[in-house]
């Protein structure tokens, strides 16, 4: 297996390794005092850092390769799903106060304040088990695809390395490493996709030359509601959904707003976080409509759509400039990686291991979450075998449904939470029970869907973002009538957890948290949306 890199790009990326060293060795030589400076980094991160962080955190490798990919394939639609910049406005200005206030490390610990220890314990080993079977494994699997094919070693060689590297930096400096190195992984990326960008749109023959070569269809983001892969009312309400699971009540990401110092810090890192979440349309989606325009124009063989930014690097950029954005596809592998061992060993130290032996010492605490994370290196890469097996299309659609069905119970619990007082433990606890088993008998579904017939066809083979809405509408409901059969909680236990449950101390609090700057920027980025949802209709 050759590599495609060549003198100068390894020395481009070995510069770039050294970077990565220099700030994980920074990191490690101010030491860990206790769980906060592990877990949260000291709850002293500036908003440019928490921006990239979430932004890295985001974006892994196989979020690069496949995004570009369905853009090669169909165009604009993924479009949708980055578009969720808006609700990443929503945890900054809706759920993260609540956060904060709480004082919370983990989202299972604020259900816990909410509600009560049954829900804590269903969040913190669903998300466990969610996290090794999804995040860990497909990014060390899409990664070592990645690195075998940039470096030129066998995939083993390139997964394992990764991972080794990864795992050492994040369990040695914690939090702290993760956020601090995410940031240079963010300029890295970022700056590499641009190049690769403006470079295909001068080989394509520019913008018009692009949309007149791949068609009008490629550039509609509103396919009929019909459409079997696309349909716009699931891309835009059952991906809302999902979004705000994803972006507003996962741990993955709200981790990283919560190493702020206060609540504006915080939010600013979510408004920083929700500008660069726009980039991806442009710098990942846009260079695989790129790539497909060049296979018209005969530029390129692609004989498969998730070649397509391998592609282009191997193409269009010189030599150096491969070596800046294999760095760029590597940081975005290590990020991701990253970010998911830290969350995982937060989870098991905070709300499992500390709810077992509630007298734990901060510093055996500190130890349990290094090992932690060294038993989710070890799992990742034990599913890797069973990763390789598995192709990276149907993983990636595989995934999009998933997260798409476990996505409303725990959505609908957070949302209800904190916008209604009257919502009981026995209601979330209820709730996130019935969403696990519908979720499970939809995916047992799809795999027998040959052998149903009837009401349970349908309900194998509806479109996931459409069973996306009615998960939800089924989940609130299921929520509000339990509720309506339960006794709630006192108010006085839930101060502060809930919009009516806020004292006259916290409001004017809230209100002194933001500026005027804050929401002029909040309101461009909405326009912005718009601006996108307008433009790509055909």
């Amino acid at each position: 297996m050759n590599s495609i890199l060549e003198t100068t790009d390894w020395v481009v990326l070995s510069i770039y390794f050294l970077a990565l060293i220099g700030v994980s060795i920074w990191v490690v030589l101010q030491k860990n005092k206790n769980t906060e400076d592990y877990f949260l980094a000291g709850r002293n991160v500036g908003w440019f850092v928490i921006g990239a962080s979430i932004f890295a955190s985001n974006i892994g490798s196989e979020h690069v390769v496949g995004l570009a990919g369905t853009g090669a394939e169909s165009g604009m639609p993924m479009a949708h799903y980055e578009l969720h910049a808006w609700i990443v406005l929503l945890l900054g200005w809706v759920f993260l106060p609540f956060y904060m206030r709480s004082g919370v490390f983990t989202m299972p610990e604020f259900l816990e304040r909410r509600f009560d220890s049954r829900s804590r314990w269903f969040l913190s080993v669903f998300s466990l088990l969610g996290y090794v079977i999804t995040k860990v494994s497909v990014t060390i699997y899409a990664g070592g695809i990645v690195v075998s094919e940039l470096v030129g070693i066998p995939f083993w060689y390139g997964a394992i390395g990764i991972v080794i590297f990864t795992g050492i930096y994040t369990v040695i400096g914690g939090m702290k490493a993760v956020i601090y190195t995410e940031t240079l992984q963010t300029v890295i990326l970022i700056l590499g996709s641009v190049i690769i960008t403006y470079l295909g749109l001068q080989e394509v023959g520019g913008w018009s030359n692009l949309r007149e070569t791949v068609g009008s269809d490629h550039f509609n983001m509103w396919r009929p509601m019909t459409d079997p892969d696309f349909p716009w009312t699931g891309l835009l309400f059952g991906g809302t959904i999902v979004g705000i699971w994803y972006w507003c009540t996962d741990q993955y990401i709200v981790q990283r707003t919560l190493a702020a110092n206060n609540i504006k810090i915080g939010r600013r890192g979510a408004i920083f976080g929700a500008y660069l979440k726009i980039l991806p349309i442009f710098i990942f989606l846009i260079p695989g409509i790129i790539a497909f325009a060049l296979h018209k124009q005969g530029v390129i063989q692609l004989d498969k759509s998730d070649q397509a930014f391998p592609l282009l690097v191997k193409t269009l950029l010189p030599v150096g400039l491969k070596g800046l954005v294999a760095g760029g596809l590597m940081a975005a592998l290590m990020s991701s990686l990253a970010s998911v061992f830290n969350s995982c060993s937060t989870i098991f130290t905070m709300d499992i291991y500390k709810k077992l032996i509630p007298e734990s010492s901060e510093r055996k605490l500190l130890n349990v979450g290094k090992i932690a994370t060294t038993i989710m290196v070890v799992m990742g890469i034990i599913w890797i075998p069973i990763m390789e097996l598995i192709g990276g299309g149907v993983l990636y659609q595989y995934l999009q449904s998933v997260q798409s069905y476990i996505a409303p119970p725990v959505a609908a619990v957070f949302l209800l939470g904190i916008s209604w007082k009257r919502v009981t433990s026995d209601a979330a606890i209820v709730t996130l029970f019935s969403g696990l088993i519908v979720a499970t008998l939809r995916i047992c579904s799809e795999i027998y869907k040959d052998s149903l017939s009837g009401f349970m066809y349908e309900f194998a083979t509806l479109n996931f973002s459409h069973m996306a809405i009615f998960m939800f509408l089924f989940s609130v409901s299921i929520c509000i009538i339990t509720s309506f059969f339960s006794i709630p909680k006192p108010l006085s236990s839930i101060e502060g957890l809930t919009f009516s449950t806020l004292t006259e101390k916290q409001k004017n609090s809230a209100k002194n948290s933001y500026t005027k700057g804050d929401i002029v920027f909040s309101c461009i980025l909405i326009l912005i949306v718009l601006a996108v949802l307008v433009y790509f209709t055909g």
